[in-house]
């Protein structure tokens, strides 16, 4: 077991070191780098920039030096937990973050805890009671919860929530919270906006949990071992907690690592529409001004929660399910 860790984390390691390139170069791709951007837009207010203006801000941001050395001052100053330096606010990028970071892993986190919640029960109850009309029903809403566009749904709930519960409309917190420090009145704001983006964001991946949970425990409740242990008299509960469910449950621990990237990336359009403090809104407007530090870091970040995310799913299904091997090959 230690070995396959050792492997694990080397693994993960290099894997981020190819990450990392492929970022950087990625983001150079476009033509022009976030000098060009600014310059451009001073030139469509009618300022003139001078060329000595224009070198000394491309000395100033580095751009003068050589792709590969831009590189290696991102990726050593990411390892010492420098994030590099914002062009678009002068600023460094831990700066820029703030509390948005911290807002944003307690709205993904709130998010997925809410998917869990929510799809487990519903997914075994669906399918130990099929095409009854509690199944039915339940299918309906999950269905009805996939064709929901998130914008549009955002939309109903900050009407619903400001009408019934006198909640401010957008934002994370009231706006008298905005600048303050924290403190246990800002928190229960929190708190109180918190439900709303969560809903909106994790209702999806319900539906699509709901669906695979069902469709996998429905396929083990038909296996033969599920059969013998009901003809040797099993009580229902304890024959579907000890074997069908726990076999169900792959897709669950399997889905980790797809889903905190896939539910941070995933909120960027939410959190624009409906004014959210996360870190989507600065990282759609880092990639449109090539502020290529600032999208690295954002980048890295999402590569990071993958990589940490298959990790654990995989460590998790091999105590689960007893078919899975460290080694893989075949148990003779």
């Amino acid at each position: 077991m230690f070995g396959y860790l050792v492997r694990r984390v080397l693994t993960m390691i290099l894997t981020l070191v190819v990450v990392s390139a492929l970022v950087f170069v990625i983001i150079q791709l476009p033509p022009g780098d976030y000098l060009t951007s600014y310059i451009d837009e001073l030139q469509s207010q009618g300022e003139i920039v001078p060329a000595a203006k224009i070198e000394f801000l491309r000395s100033h941001y580095g751009l003068d030096r050589p792709l590969i050395e831009q590189y290696w001052i991102w990726v050593t100053g990411l390892i010492q937990g420098d994030l590099g330096y914002s062009f678009e606010f002068s600023l460094p990028v831990t700066d820029v973050v703030g509390d948005r970071l911290l807002l944003t892993m307690v709205l993904n986190f709130s998010t997925i805890l809410f998917i869990y919640v929510v799809a487990f029960p519903i997914g075994v109850y669906s399918a130990t009671h099929q095409y009854s009309w509690g199944d039915h029903g339940l299918t309906l809403i999950g269905f009805l919860g996939l064709a929901t566009p998130n914008f549009l749904l955002a939309l109903v709930l900050l009407y619903l929530a400001n009408v019934w519960f006198g909640t401010s409309i957008g934002g994370l917190m009231a706006p008298e919270y905005l600048e303050q420090p924290w403190s246990i009145g800002k928190a229960l704001s929190v708190l109180e906006h918190l439900w709303v983006p969560v809903v909106v964001i994790g209702t999806s991946g319900t539906a699509g949990m709901i669906r695979r949970l069902r469709a996998n425990l429905l396929d083990e409740l038909r296996k033969q071992y599920v059969v013998t242990g009901r003809a040797k008299g099993l009580p229902t509960g304890r024959l579907l907690l000890k074997y069908p469910l726990r076999m169900a449950l792959n897709p669950f621990v399997a889905d980790i690592g797809s889903l905190l990237p896939q539910v941070v990336s995933g909120s960027v359009i939410v959190s624009a529409v409906m004014s959210l403090p996360t870190t989507g809104p600065i990282l759609l407007s880092a990639l449109q001004s090539q502020d290529m530090y600032l999208a690295g870091s954002f980048l890295m970040f999402l590569a990071l929660l993958t990589v940490m995310g298959i990790f654990l799913s995989d460590i998790l299904l091999t105590a689960l399910d007893p078919r899975i091997r460290l080694q893989g090959g075949v148990q003779r």
